[in-house]
């Protein structure tokens, strides 16, 4: 039975957020990607995920200073409400809602792809059922068992991408492959390489980083939130961007004329050519593993979003903030979101990444716009130092997250125009009927109060 009145509890610490943060992100995205961001790069990979981080940095600042400012879940919503407007916040909100729930459709979709290609007599859609109930399943009994399967993950997946580097390093030392010298600058500066395609691998790059703002979700149930979450917000991208780099550079040291015909599956031709079967097997395994752990930590993140939306009354409040009295978990939500994940058996994978790449980009971008909203412009804060944190670094991550989004298809920006209109006429309508109801109480308590003195 749900009660109203039981709410989230402060649970997590810095290292569970951290853990959470990069499960959500997942590190073995880097070979997810790594065919389409090698061919954007030019071969350049060391160089455009440096030149990401850098962009995603600002961003990350951003965050790190209005989650300080609310320390309570909603992440960008909650942000652009209070600090531009709540108009605004709504519909930074909406965007914001086809990235997180769209984000475990992706991972269980994956999930169900790559256990049928080990396991092809079992159809996709089974796989798919059987994912969405365990993962329901764990984030009804509680947020640190999440949390706990989340670090277990991300230990694996980053056990394996140190065994990748050594392996190439070894490789590298014992003269096994096309160099001979572990230090080399090409990695980095090549008079091959462009900066136009520096920045184009680092466009397409910066989507391994989504996730560090997921964390904001949980501020609730985050002890001292203030201090743990833009903490972790750091600890998410420095972890990532060591491990993205240190492959990056050892990679195009060991085989700087790595060649593949395929993107989709450059990163196993890749694993294959440095271990064999015996690393492919391993890679396939992690992958899997890593899959099942982002599914996790996205419908954590998104049923806690949905929860602060309910408290703000822009979903149904008695659904959306009932918290079950024994698990502390928002158990509604998560059936929610469950139920909308079974859109995985009939959805196309590319439409699930244009709807998240969309909504975590407007979101982005109006986190950056909030800081300067909040502390320049509402709290005055303009010295010479405050004005560089506080407006010279918001508008590099807004200019750069800008940029990006203008790099979006026209189908994808066709896609989200057509959410942001639907946002607009509910919040029209919702508007119009909250008004109603308040003129309709009104009346009738005027009503009453004149009986009332009748009566008398």
């Amino acid at each position: 039975m749900m009660k109203e009145h039981a709410t989230l509890v402060k649970s997590l610490k810095l290292p569970q957020v951290v853990f959470m943060g990069l499960a959500w992100m997942t590190p073995m995205i880097y070979f997810t990607v790594y065919g389409v961001a090698f061919e954007a790069a030019n071969g350049q990979m060391a160089a455009a995920y440096i030149a990401a981080f850098l962009a995603i940095f600002f961003t990350a600042y951003s965050y790190s200073k209005m989650v300080k400012a609310y320390p309570i879940s909603g992440s960008a919503y909650t942000y652009t409400k209070n600090s531009i407007h709540p108009k605004a916040g709504f519909l930074v909100g909406w965007a914001l809602l086809i990235d997180y729930v769209f984000s475990p459709i992706i991972a269980i979709l994956t999930f169900g792809i790559f256990m049928n290609t080990e396991f092809p007599a079992v159809p996709i859609y089974v796989w798919i059922i059987i994912m969405n109930f365990i993962l329901a399943v764990v984030n009804i009994l509680g947020i640190k068992s999440a949390a706990r399967i989340s670090g277990i993950s991300v230990l694996f997946q980053i056990g394996f991408i140190l065994l990748f580097c050594v392996l190439v390093a070894k490789d590298i030392l014992t003269g096994g492959n096309e160099s001979s010298s572990i230090f080399s600058f090409a990695s980095f500066f090549s008079v091959e390489s462009s900066t136009s395609a520096v920045f184009s691998g680092a466009a397409v790059i910066c989507f391994c980083f989504l996730g560090f703002d997921a964390v904001t979700t949980m501020a609730d149930e985050t002890v001292d939130a203030q201090k743990t979450i833009p903490k972790a917000i750091f600890w998410i991208i420095f972890i990532a961007a060591a491990l993205y780099i240190s492959i990056s550079y050892l990679t195009q040291i060991a085989y700087p004329n790595f060649t593949f015909t395929n993107p989709d599956n450059a990163a196993y031709s890749l694993v294959h050519l440095i271990g064999g079967n015996l690393l492919s097997s391993l890679f396939i395994m992690v992958l899997i593993v890593a899959t099942f752990t982002q599914g996790l930590s996205s419908m954590t993140s998104v049923s806690r979003f949905l929860y602060a939306l309910g408290r703000e009354s822009i979903l149904p409040k008695k659904l959306f903030t009932s918290i079950h009295p024994k698990y502390k978990t928002p158990v509604a939500n998560i059936i929610f979101v469950a139920v909308i994940s079974l859109s995985a058996i009939f959805i196309n994978l590319s439409t699930a990444v244009l709807f998240v790449s969309f909504g975590a980009l407007t979101a982005f971008f109006f986190v950056n716009i909030s800081v300067i909203a909040h502390f320049f412009i509402k709290l005055k804060k303009r010295s010479p130092k405050e004005t560089l944190l506080f407006l010279i670094f918001p508008l590099i991550g807004a200019s750069f997250i800008g940029w990006l989004l203008t790099l979006l298809d026209s189908t994808t920006l066709k896609f989200g125009i057509t959410w942001i209109v639907i946002g607009f006429v509910y919040m029209f309508f919702k508007t119009k009927w909250s008004k109603a109801m308040e003129r309709k109480i009104t009346l009738s308590t005027n009503t009453q109060m004149k009986l009332e003195k009748h009566v008398r």
